[in-house]
């Protein structure tokens, strides 16, 4: 018996790595002898440098950067020195985890710091770079990342423009005769699930913009000021990348990242897979294991669970999700690869009893999961 187990991480309880031994536990109750491959996964978001260091053997390093409102922060990003990969998470220097609800605000946050952490691995000698998105502050279309890497953002007298989104509608020279020279030699890669262009009711300020911070006529005036800023970025590089899909991710960090440094974009999922060796596990596998905090129709939308049925479906390898709680819509993924999925609770208990039991509650379900399998079997 071979099982692969490939869990995303459950938000504030358990890393994937920690789901993944958690059931693996549960499932040698009941099967001491079979093969566990223990594959801890992520989307792109949040937990994803850990879950690659933990398959990959690589390092995390740390830099001090500037965060969304200029505050220096100490963040980390994950180093593959035998690949020369660098693993960045924009919230990890740009993320919404780093400001209190009140300090909320689209029109000014920054995404300098993401471009710092760029520089730390360009100093180091990455030669691909993989940006995950997820999770971020900001909605400056990623211009004080382009700017950490010395591109010059200037208003009709020549004047640097402040930080955030807002400013952007009074550009009128963009200068990229300072932007590091490395950055050419490098492969950037967006991990990203999301496909809204730059600008417009679908874009990055409409649909991004309120959960940051901005109000609604600061919706409005973030979009048209991303919009003129897409227009100047077209007349200096002789292209448009504002409608391109995913150029709206992350405050429209994706449009500087396809615009500016030619990055192409994956889902997440597979990125992570692909460092992972998630298919290479598959390989004669019997069942897949994965999981997430909640299992429910949003998980269409490129997160773990969907993305290993994908994968495992490629091989005719049934998938079972194990989950903190099943939401609205979770069966219609019964079309798309999962063979079943069931909630870790067995009874009434509060949020904070789930998340502080997590793993006791994971290899019970995993056990239990396991005996049904066998009966099966029989």
């Amino acid at each position: 018996m071979k099982i692969v187990i490939a869990p995303d991480s459950f938000k504030d309880s358990l890393s994937a790595q920690g789901v993944a031994q958690a059931i693996a536990s549960g499932l040698r109750e009941v099967w001491p002898q079979a093969s566990l491959i223990e594959c801890p996964m992520a989307d792109g978001g949040e937990g994803t440098i850990e879950a690659v260091l933990a398959a990959c053997d690589g390092q995390w390093m740390t830099r001090q950067v500037s965060g969304p409102l200029g505050q220096p922060v100490q963040a980390q990003w994950g180093w593959l020195a035998q690949t020369r990969t660098a693993i960045i998470e924009m919230a990890m220097a740009s993320g919404l985890q780093l400001l209190a609800l009140e300090e909320r605000d689209a029109t000014v946050t920054s995404t300098y710091g993401t471009g710092e952490l760029i520089s730390a691995a360009l100093d180091e000698g990455a030669q691909r770079i993989i940006l995950a998105i997820g999770g971020s502050a900001t909605n400056d279309a990623g211009t004080g990342m382009l700017a950490a890497l010395g591109a010059r953002f200037l208003d009709r007298d020549h004047q640097a423009l402040p930080a955030g989104g807002l400013a952007l509608a009074q550009v009128a020279h963009i200068d990229l005769q300072g932007l590091d020279s490395r950055v050419k030699g490098v492969q950037f890669e967006v991990a990203a699930d999301v496909n809204n262009p730059l600008c417009g009711p679908h874009g990055a300020s409409h649909i991004f913009g309120p959960q940051k911070g901005a109000s609604t006529e600061q919706v409005l005036a973030l979009d048209a000021a991303l919009a003129h800023f897409a227009e100047c970025s077209k007349e200096v590089l002789g292209k448009d990348e504002s409608e391109y899909p995913g150029s709206g991710a992350a405050g429209g960090m994706g449009f500087a990242a396809r615009a500016y440094l030619n990055a192409s974009f994956r889902p997440g999922v597979e990125v992570v897979a692909d460092l992972t060796g998630l298919e290479a596990a598959l390989e004669d596998a019997d069942l897949v294991i994965t999981g997430e905090g909640r299992f429910d129709a949003q998980t269409l939308r490129g997160k773990t669970p969907f993305g290993v049925a994908k994968i495992a479906r490629r091989r005719n390898v049934p998938v079972i999700v194990l989950a903190g709680t099943l939401g609205d819509g979770y069966a219609d993924l019964y079309e798309h690869g999962i063979s079943a999925a069931f909630a870790l609770t067995s009874g009434p208990m509060t949020l904070d009893q789930a998340c502080r039991d997590a793993a006791v509650l994971l290899h019970d379900r995993a056990r239990d999961l396991a005996r049904v399998w066998a009966l099966a079997a029989r």
